[in-house]
């Protein structure tokens, strides 16, 4: 996390104001490269610098700004009007700009990106990627952010209307556990997808399409990425069949191996895996071994 930041005025009275802050300060007196406004500790030496480049409307001397608090490359205390543009509490989608061990820094229309530490994440993401995440107040009284939205999605999302099984929703997934992922559509539903539906690694932030297969009675649905038997049929058997090729032509896994093990290799249910080696089978593309299948044709 980024080291501590205190600063001490000349009387030694600690100074109230903190980087990583929002606070409404005096513009008390002007210079040739901005303005500095009172830090309330009646030394003028404290005075915080609001550059002209961090200027966004005219201020003079005796109006009252808001502005963003953040440390200089000297660390002094210095202000700018870029503030954030959502409230403590309050989230939205925004974008990862900087991504560190601790944690990453959130873009929300300020001078500097908000720090969001590790604990507050969901999985890890990446420089570029696009979040839902909230604003809140830290322990030592600095701005930060958490992906941690799962109640105030809840709060904002409404139950689906004139939503049936098998319709295409699309929407951002917001959190994600060993049962499954959570998605926020772009209607405000949320939807679940259970973990034998999705076909890949996810990551939150991701913008997904899931087909409909279930409509709860408060309005939730449950959905799938996959697609319908008859498609995900030719899909699976393929994804079976290079498998095979990138194991020598061999699989030592057929119709009684345990399902977590097929899970695990092809991410597909033992429904599914037993569907498609089937198909593979009709097509003469595979003949059955002692515990498991081969390739008829290694050179197709």
């Amino acid at each position: 996390m980024p080291g501590k930041f205190n600063i001490k005025v000349k009387n030694k009275t600690e100074l109230k104001l903190k980087p990583m802050t929002v606070a409404t300060l005096k513009v008390v007196r002007e210079s040739d490269f901005g303005v500095f406004l009172d830090a309330g500790t009646g030394d003028s030496d404290d005075d915080i610098l609001l550059h002209k480049f961090q200027q966004t409307s005219e201020v003079n001397v005796g109006d009252m700004v808001k502005v963003f608090l953040y440390p200089d490359p000297k660390k002094r205390l210095t202000a700018s009007m870029k503030v954030p543009q959502m409230r403590e509490g309050q989230i939205a989608k925004v974008k990862v700009i900087n991504a560190t061990r601790d944690g990453a820094f959130l873009d929300v229309g300020a001078e500097r990106g908000i720090f969001m530490p590790f604990a507050e994440m969901r999985g890890r993401p990446k420089v570029g990627d696009v979040v839902w995440a909230r604003l809140y107040t830290d322990k030592s009284g600095r701005l930060a952010m958490s992906m941690d939205v799962s109640d105030e999605i809840r709060r904002v999302s409404k139950p689906a209307k004139n939503v049936k099984r098998g319709d295409k929703l699309r929407g951002e997934i917001f959190n994600i556990i060993d049962a499954g992922a959570f998605v926020f559509s772009e209607e405000h539903y949320i939807i679940f997808i259970p973990q034998k539906d999705i076909p890949r690694a996810l990551r939150c932030g991701e913008n997904v399409e899931v087909r409909v297969t279930f409509v709860r009675e408060d309005g939730r649905l449950d959905a799938s990425m996959r697609d319908t038997k008859e498609n995900a049929l030719v899909d699976d058997s393929e994804k079976i069949f290079k498998f095979m090729k990138l194991n020598g032509g061999f699989m030592n896994l057929d119709d009684k191996t345990e399902p977590g093990k097929i899970f695990a290799a092809f991410h597909i249910s033992k429904a599914a895996f037993k569907r498609a080696v089937g198909h593979l089978f009709k097509e003469r593309r595979i003949d059955k071994i002692e515990g498991g299948f081969k390739i008829v044709n290694p050179e197709e």
